[in-house]
């Protein structure tokens, strides 16, 4: 079986394995190493995994690749000696692909693979689906004026329509709109807009990467930047990939073939179109116009017609890895329901999941290893898909512009955060405003449904709407990014536990508008379901960053005043300190609306908010005694505690904050 042997290279050694002794296997342990089901399987191949590195194997497999007409087993994460570290420390060196005639019967084959005494697994090579309908809506343009600017200062004229970055409750986008659904991103962009080291690697479609609102925004991999000159100018197996790679393809990154929907560039719009440019959007993390938004690198795991099987996604996954990517961006996945557990995921661990735990266990910068950031799925589920669901990922729900569950969102188990994905039928309304937009290719494509026919409608160009937890997962990762830019800005480091641990508490309550039901999707269904069910709440991007500099937050009712107890920040005592100064910025004054600057009465922050916003305040205070300690008197020492001040609406009925 030497042609079959011999493709075994890119760096890899050549294993020469024989037969099997047909007493050392059993059937029954042989069926236990295959992994999976053939359901939704590529045909023609099959991935396997050897027990140890492929020159320690001895001799076992060739006359079962003769038996199968095997043309060829190459690896499924193509290793140089460039990369040949990284792949022994994680065992990327012991995935390899099968390739079959495209009639063969997969479950024989799989079970005459797992007979082989080094063969450790055996996978089916499953597809994977978009976590989106793939349907695009044309945004037209309005005449930008003074009155329409928003408050950031930010001069994108299609900004105002992005209501899931700062929601007005306009009535005009939907008739049960409600304000504050949004993941709170003008305030936070007072802080940080972003930061050109941290790269979020967008596993979809391929990203236009010329795209007027995103080239900036592009990353580029320096030692390819000679341009396509037809070579692996670092040695990574990979020739010409500058703004990333196709991996279903193997060859350039592409957006425009037919069955493209576009859901690569939206989702990566969501997390950095270009800020500030006078053109088309923003993005969560999309810089200031100076050039310092962050970078997304394309990593292409769909083209036209073809789905995302397991090893093109892992292998995506590793490539995301060795180019140090801090965030995997993946609004895909399986139904909700096909795997049901962890243990059924990662037990016997394969080519996908070996990925994606090498990506979260892999330092870099900032964290000890990467987020992996999933779409929960669109199967309306009690359950999250995988591999969102999988414990090293964060799984992401949707809501719709009135603050609760879209109607096509997944819920429940495996779930961790909510986040805009929008929803085109909402209160009893049809409305592409209420969707989620962003970029869009600038070219239209013809949308496909789900069994591979023209639909009759053609995509969206240059920007458009779109819905889905395709569109809820780039807000949790742009507003990731966000953080991770600020952590940079800052000079800390976290864990990756940390860091997640942050994320997902840095958020508003869902739960309390969790009653009655709603209209969406062209049905009214009842809320209960998803009571307790939706994650910890809805991403707020300000509450990150003030978790990032170590500062509290409390919550104030617009259009009163009142005395916010801060004793948990001062201590026991705080009634009964003596408080000296009180300090709020012009901006932040702005923020709120106040029109009288705070102050302590009685030991609690009065405030007066009349905006919805996030403010943060320094309040100074004496530690024992009414006075400082001077060289010539006794006295106690001055302490000073910076807090968030976060502004919303009156209370609802059952508590949640409007």
């Amino acid at each position: 079986m030497a042609a079959v042997m011999a493709i075994l290279v890119s760096g890899c050694a050549k294993t020469d394995i024989g037969m099997p002794r047909e007493d050392s296997v059993t059937a029954l342990h042989a069926a236990g190493k295959i992994i999976n089901t053939p359901e939704n399987a590529q045909k023609g191949n099959l991935l396997i995994c050897l027990d140890r590195a492929p020159e320690d194997c001895g001799t076992a497999i060739d006359s079962v690749l003769s038996v199968l007409g095997a043309t060829s087993m190459e690896p499924v994460f193509p290793c140089t000696d460039a990369t040949a570290e990284i792949d022994r420390k994680y065992g990327f060196d012991r995935w390899f692909k099968v390739c079959l005639p495209e009639d063969t019967d997969l479950e024989a084959a799989a079970l005459s693979l797992a007979g082989v005494s080094h063969v450790d697994k055996v996978e089916y090579n499953t597809l994977m689906r978009k976590a989106s309908d793939c349907r695009s809506w044309q945004y037209t343009q309005p005449v930008m004026t003074r009155a329409g600017m928003p408050v950031t200062g930010f001069n994108d004229p299609m900004l105002t329509s992005q209501w899931h970055y700062s929601n007005s409750g306009d009535l005009g986008m939907a008739p049960t709109a409600r304000r504050g659904a949004d993941i709170n991103a003008p305030d936070a962009w007072r802080l940080t807009t972003g930061n050109k080291d941290v790269i979020v690697a967008v596993l979809d479609e391929g990203v236009q990467f010329d795209h007027p609102d995103l080239a900036a925004n592009m990353w580029t991999n320096p030692a390819e930047l000679a341009g396509t000159d037809g070579y692996d100018d670092d040695g990574d197996a990979y020739i010409d990939d500058i703004y990333g790679y196709n991996f279903i393809d193997g060859g350039p990154v592409t957006w425009d073939l037919y069955g493209d929907s576009g859901h690569g560039t939206h989702v990566a719009g969501t997390i950095a179109a270009v800020n500030n440019n006078r053109t088309g959007v923003c993005g969560i993390a999309g810089g200031d116009g100076s050039g310092n938004g962050v970078r997304i690198m394309t990593c292409q795991i769909m083209s036209g017609l073809n789905a995302a099987p397991i090893d093109v996604s892992a292998e995506a996954v590793r490539y995301a890895l060795l180019k140090h990517a801090h965030i995997i961006q993946c609004s895909w996945g399986w139904t909700a329901g096909y795997i049901l557990s962890d243990n059924n995921f990662e037990s016997r661990a394969g080519a996908l999941t070996t990925a994606i735990k090498a990506f979260v266990s892999e330092p870099n910068d900032i964290l000890d290893g990467g987020l992996a950031i999933f779409a929960s799925g669109n199967d309306g589920a009690g359950q999250a898909g995988y591999p969102a669901a999988y414990r090293e990922c964060i799984a992401v729900n949707a809501i719709a512009c009135d603050n609760l569950p879209a109607y096509y969102t997944n819920y429940g188990p495996g779930t961790n955060i909510s986040a805009p994905g929008g929803e085109y039928y909402t209160g009893n309304s049809t409305t592409e405003s209420g969707c989620v937009l962003s970029t869009m290719p600038t070219v239209s494509l013809q949308i496909l449904d789900e069994n591979g026919r023209p639909t009759g409608m053609m995509s969206a160009t240059d920007y458009g709407y779109m819905q889905g937890t395709s569109m809820a997962c780039p807000h949790v990762s742009g507003v990731a990014a966000l953080g991770l830019s600020y952590a940079k800005e800052l000079g800390v480091t976290f864990t990756r536990e940390e860091f997640t641990s942050m994320l997902l508490t840095s958020v508003n309550d869902i739960d309390g508008f969790l009653y009655g039901s709603k209209y969406g999707g062209g049905t009214q269904f009842s809320l209960a379901p998803y009571k307790g069910n939706m994650g910890t709440g809805t991403i707020d991007a300000w509450r990150l960053l003030m978790q990032i500099a170590g500062i509290p937050c409390v919550t104030a009712e617009i259009g009163k005043g009142q005395r916010l107890d801060i004793s948990e920040y001062f201590g026991s005592g705080a009634e009964n300190l003596t408080y000296t100064d009180v300090e709020i910025s012009d901006a932040d004054m702005e923020a709120l609306g106040l029109e009288e600057k705070p102050e302590m009465r009685y030991g609690k922050l009065w405030v007066y908010p009349t905006k919805y916003g996030s403010a943060r305040i320094k309040v100074s205070a004496i530690a024992g005694g009414t006075s400082a300690g001077t060289g010539s008197s006794l006295g106690g020492m001055p302490v000073t505690r910076e807090i968030s001040v976060i502004a919303r609406n009156v209370k609802s009925e059952n508590g949640g904050w409007l």
